[in-house]
């Protein structure tokens, strides 16, 4: 599962990644002007705000389970849901959470 989590992650930077990058060069770099039109028309408003309810509510899970497990680089997690998206945080969270645990070895 390790490496499926990191792979949809990969690609969860990827791909809107391209989009994003293909936006800017045909706009410029105006935010406002990107925020303007992820409000363009009821649809698209209601995936902005679909994803931002899911991106507040993976960020109040790492927040949680890094100050209980003191595992501060999970932190990065939630750069790249606000940096790059959902598609690429929650994955890459789920890889970081998903360490290999060494089985304790029998002795006799």
């Amino acid at each position: 599962m390790r490496m499926i989590y990191l792979f949809l992650a990969v690609w969860g930077a990827v791909h809107p990644m391209y989009y994003f990058i293909t936006w800017f060069k045909a706009e410029g770099v105006n935010l406002g002007l990107m925020v303007e039109a992820w409000h363009s028309n009821a649809a698209s408003s209601g995936l902005v705000w679909d994803l931002t309810i899911a991106a507040a509510a993976l960020t109040i899970w790492i927040l949680h389970e890094v100050f209980q497990n003191q595992k501060y680089i999970h932190f990065i997690a939630i750069v790249a849901t606000f940096g790059i998206g959902v598609s690429c945080g929650l994955p890459l969270y789920l890889y970081l959470r998903s360490q290999v645990k060494r089985r304790p070895s029998l002795s006799f």
